[in-house]
């Protein structure tokens, strides 16, 4: 909402390390920890939650989590936990960040699991219509707004650094909506060439996008 925008204009990080992410009420704390020195994130946390407090705001710490991505050797456990308000924060393998799950090696495999099992329920509603004998338009039209939706939601973020399984795994839920319709349906990897033609497009047109000088 564009009021809580105006209102949390002045909840920014403290320190050059961190980054706050913000969109509609969800925030995102990013820190850029060197030398095993987590003092300026810790911090930022202490801040976030003191600004929260001074703007009558109240972080809800039972669904805060926090993902720690470090691919050093013989690291994993030895980050103590973040405290909120006298809370721990739970730490978490991966979570879903606006609509995309992001997993600590920086992989896809979780994200691309969750879009294949939600596409393989809604194929059920599909093979149900076809045995209603609707015609193969009102089915592709099902498919684009209830399956391919699903199948290539941010697909410009993550598509391009799948695994060739996790992309097999997407085209075969395409290839099955293809046998219950009877019409050919576009692959998931000309979908995602597609959105990113149009996102270098738009980028090139917004001269104040980061990216544009690229």
């Amino acid at each position: 909402p564009f009021l809580y925008s105006v209102f949390t204009h002045d909840c920014r990080p403290v320190y050059g390390s961190n980054t706050i992410i913000k969109f509609a009420d969800d925030t995102t704390v990013i820190g850029l920890i060197s030398n095993n020195d987590e003092t300026a994130y810790r911090e930022e946390i202490k801040h976030l939650a003191t600004w929260c407090t001074d703007n009558n705001l109240l972080l809800n710490t039972t669904k805060t989590k926090e993902l720690i991505v470090d691919f050093r050797k013989g690291r994993r456990g030895s980050h103590e936990p973040i405290h909120i308000n006298g809370m721990a924060v739970e730490p978490v393998s991966s979570f879903k960040f606006l609509g995309t799950h992001i997993s600590e090696d920086l992989s896809w495999t979780t994200n691309t699991s969750s879009l294949v099992k939600k596409a393989h329920q809604r194929l059920f509603f599909l093979r149900t219509l076809k045995k209603n004998q609707l015609s193969s338009a009102i089915l592709v039209n099902f498919y684009r707004c209830t399956i391919e939706s699903i199948l290539t939601n941010c697909v410009t973020v993550w598509y391009g650094s799948c695994s060739v399984a996790e992309r097999k795994a997407l085209q075969r839920v395409v290839k099955t909506a293809q046998r219950i319709i009877g019409t050919p349906l576009p692959a998931i990897e000309d979908i995602q060439k597609k959105h990113c033609m149009r996102r270098a497009h738009s980028i090139l047109k917004d001269y104040s996008h980061p990216a544009h000088k690229l």
